[in-house]
């Protein structure tokens, strides 16, 4: 699927943003690097940027995100350190830099890299779209996913099956979850930001509507005893079970009802986003301080935009 022509100048709007995700100052994590196992050979990596989800199967090789250059490096020697097989497949939950800038190192060592097909267009449109700046040395060239699809894909690799799912516009208009079945854990992505006010990218085609229901449909697309991996979450708390799902599903949705009723009161914009979601979201935290983008403000009023659409 490509891109209209709208698509592509609302997306170019957010390249300054993406150019931010790309820098390696942003959105960190643990300073040391862990490869923490989780079950039957499914394990996640934290250093800087999203979190990256590692299986290593019988016979197989799979990673979910490669972070930045540099800690794609890290995460690959850790890789190393355990098997010299080559990767089977790399895994782009969405397009956002600090999830697919390291895609170049990992592509060296693997057999394809596979993403949702509007994730790969907008890899491809906000690097057009972000040029280096004058006199500053050129980008590395990017690397981007060689195989798409459009609502499922799966694939038995080893002894696990690895399945993509697109649920629709949240985070983005491209998100893929990534369940490994016999493992039963499943790799959300920023769809999931663990008590954290998440980025509403919306010149990407984010809904904040769709991405509470989405979350839940999640939830009932697994069960109980289901382990997610979070692109991001407080205090470094990356995994954890459907209750935190809808947790953040209920932050959304608080979101979602605030801007409403003020809407429907007649509240003005620039007075709405000064407002709270009351004490039960208190504790959020934000992934990029300062950054308004990944702030209680900042979301407030994307939801009083989407609220305020016929």
């Amino acid at each position: 699927m490509t891109l209209s022509r709208r698509q592509f100048v609302a997306t170019s709007s957010s390249a300054a943003l993406y150019a931010l995700l790309v820098d390696h100052r942003l959105l960190a994590q643990p300073a040391a690097p862990t490869i923490v196992e989780l079950r039957r050979g499914v394990s996640a990596f934290s250093l800087r940027g999203g979190t990256i989800g590692i299986l290593q199967a019988r016979d197989g090789l799979v990673i979910v995100d490669s972070q930045y250059a540099d800690t794609a490096k890290v995460c690959l020697d850790g890789v190393r350190a355990r098997t010299a097989r080559t990767i089977d497949l790399v895994v782009n939950t969405h397009h956002h830099g600090d999830h697919t800038s390291g895609n170049g190192v990992l592509r060296a060592a693997a057999a394809r890299i596979v993403a949702h097909e509007n994730s790969a267009a907008l890899q491809r449109k906000t690097a057009a779209a972000s040029p280096p700046a004058a006199g500053a040395p050129p980008a590395p060239v990017p690397t981007y996913p060689d195989a798409t699809y459009s609502s499922t894909w799966s694939e038995r690799i080893g002894d696990e099956t690895v399945a993509l799912k697109y649920y629709g516009p949240g985070h983005t208009s491209g998100d893929s979850v990534v369940t490994f079945e016999q493992a039963n854990v499943v790799h959300m992505g920023d769809l999931m930001f663990n008590r954290m006010h998440g980025f509403v990218d919306v010149p990407s085609g984010a809904s904040i509507a769709n991405w509470a229901s989405l979350l839940e449909l999640v939830v009932k697309a697994h069960d109980r005893d289901t382990l997610y991996i979070f692109g991001h979450g407080n205090a470094g708390t990356v995994t954890g079970a459907s209750a935190d799902l809808l947790e953040f599903s209920a932050y959304l949705q608080a979101l979602l009802t605030a801007a409403h009723d003020a809407v429907k009161k007649g509240t003005p914009r620039d007075e709405f986003v000064k407002g709270s979601l009351g004490a039960r979201f208190a504790d959020y935290t934000s992934p990029v301080p300062n950054n308004p983008n990944f702030s209680l403000a900042g979301n407030l009023g994307k939801a009083f935009d989407e609220a305020s659409k016929k």
